[in-house]
């Protein structure tokens, strides 16, 4: 169902990087990472994490807990799946890193997340048959 999970996280200087690769590995617990430093708007420094989760394994797994989570997200998700995937399949994720710090997935639409990229597996890869195949197992 799930080619491969692209992500990023933003720690910002007055948060705990640690706290914050907690909160990353209980939404990836395989996530491998790569530290970009970086400048915030106000000239702050960042740190920018990026990794991509390849194995089938942990696609399903991930899959798995997403599909545990709570049933009114999951239905706002399905209902909202046009506006979060592109031309290609690939569905936008973001999961509050606050929450995700406690084990708890919670989607929102802004704000400070975890940014996930989940490529759909669609064949030919289009919109529509990643949406179709997504919504065939979301509530």
């Amino acid at each position: 169902m799930i080619h491969n999970i692209r992500f990023r996280l933003f720690i910002y200087e007055n948060e705990d990087p640690e706290e914050l690769i907690l909160a990353l590995h209980n939404i990836l617990p395989t996530a491998e990472y790569e530290v970009e430093m970086a400048e915030g708007l106000l000239g702050e420094p960042m740190q920018i994490l990026t990794g991509r989760i390849d194995k089938k394994r942990d696609c399903k797994d991930f899959l798995k807990n997403l599909l545990e989570t709570d049933q009114e997200q999951l239905i706002k998700l399905n209902k909202d799946l046009n506006s979060k995937m592109d031309h290609s399949g690939n569905l936008f994720l973001r999961l509050n890193k606050t929450d995700a710090i406690d084990d708890v997935w919670t989607i929102i639409d802004k704000g400070d997340a975890i940014h996930l990229k989940i490529k759909i597996e669609a064949y030919p890869a289009k919109k529509e048959i990643a949406m179709k195949n997504l919504s065939e197992i979301l509530p």
